[in-house]
């Protein structure tokens, strides 16, 4: 059931557990609660960020990694059986306020925020060792030298097992992979991107990025792959809109035609398997072959549970070209190569 992410050594849960809702819309004991539901179904990929959840009032940032590793120190012995993946670059503290524009400087890719972020991450996590370090995204002032350089130093004292690039465009990928291998350094082996079927979100990943890491054998953890809970089906065209503090988001993102026909999709290829939409959206990204793991999101336990049986959702051939079909997009020349 474990997938190789790429071709490095990372092997992971068909499904990952994002973070962002724990000390923000999900409080500690129900994070826990999450958190035990998602190991005990065989989940070894907990996704987090030392950002999160910064945009909460209250919330400086850090919060979820404290939460995580609060949770590691109640579980002895679960640190060896989970891949921690955390990410640097965002500006620090409530709303941000402790990056570039403070006397603080705790943002960006530049040397000097990287060693003190991680030894900041390590110490919210209480582990000696963060399995993916994500460049969260791209950092226009700070040459990817610099930025790869001290990464490779991370992997080289042991703090970090893998790197990965989350945000980044195709050339940005190809400038990371290009710099690493000419100047001998810690290359990335894993993709997050904003990725799931809903328009126009697959086309953006599919145009080139996808190509990118199926060439070079980079691992894709999708984050959002639900569209932030439009394809869990809550949302209907003729139905008013969830109580959620996303919905206002969602409707301005995809309410159209096109993924209401979409979402009508999901729902009979869901219904042949006894499945949900939400179950479906997850195993069609899945049926992707660079894809090692979407990271989902849960506000509670049950929620969570909804989503676990995705992991061993198979869709035949002719359902996966379905979809493809009422979710693809009208491709330029430079999407014609063969």
């Amino acid at each position: 059931m474990y997938r190789q992410a790429g071709t490095s050594g990372l092997f992971t849960y068909p499904l990952g557990l994002g973070t962002m809702q724990f000390g923000w819309t999900a409080d500690e004991a129900t994070s826990f609660a999450i958190l035990d539901r998602y190991v005990e179904a065989g989940g070894n990929f907990i996704d987090t960020a030392d950002i999160y959840s910064n945009w909460a009032p209250g919330n400086p940032g850090g919060v979820a990694e404290r939460v995580v590793g609060r949770w590691l120190a109640a579980n002895p012995g679960v640190r060896e059986r989970v891949l921690i993946s955390t990410k640097v670059r965002g500006p620090m503290g409530e709303e941000g306020r402790r990056g570039r524009n403070s006397p603080y400087q705790e943002e960006g890719l530049g040397r000097g925020w990287i060693l003190r972020a991680v030894e900041a991450s390590l110490d919210r996590l209480g582990t000696d060792w963060i399995d993916v370090y994500w460049m969260h995204w791209v950092d226009n002032r700070v040459p990817i030298e610099e930025s790869l350089a001290a990464m490779t130093e991370l992997v080289q004292r042991g703090l970090v097992r893998y790197v990965g690039v989350s945000n980044f465009s195709a050339w940005r990928t190809m400038q990371a992979l290009w710099t690493a291998d000419r100047h001998g350094l810690v290359a990335p082996v894993a993709l997050q991107p904003h990725y799931s079927i809903a328009d126009p979100v697959r086309a953006h990943f599919e145009r080139e990025l996808a190509r990118v890491a199926e060439t070079y054998g980079l691992g894709v953890f999708p984050y959002s792959p639900l569209a932030g809970g439009f394809l869990t089906g809550k949302y209907r065209p003729d139905a008013p809109a969830p109580d959620s503090v996303r919905a206002e988001g969602i409707r301005r993102r995809f309410f159209s035609e096109k993924n209401w026909r979409i979402l009508a999709a999901l729902d009979e290829v869901a219904a042949a398997h006894g499945a949900t939409p939400a179950q479906a959206a997850l195993a069609w990204l899945l049926s992707r072959p660079y894809v090692a793991a979407p990271i989902m999101g849960a506000n509670t336990p049950e929620q969570l549970a909804e989503l676990l049986p995705a992991a061993e959702l198979e869709l035949t051939p002719e359902e996966v070209a379905r979809l493809d079909e009422v979710s693809d997009w009208e491709r330029w020349r430079t999407e014609l190569e063969v």
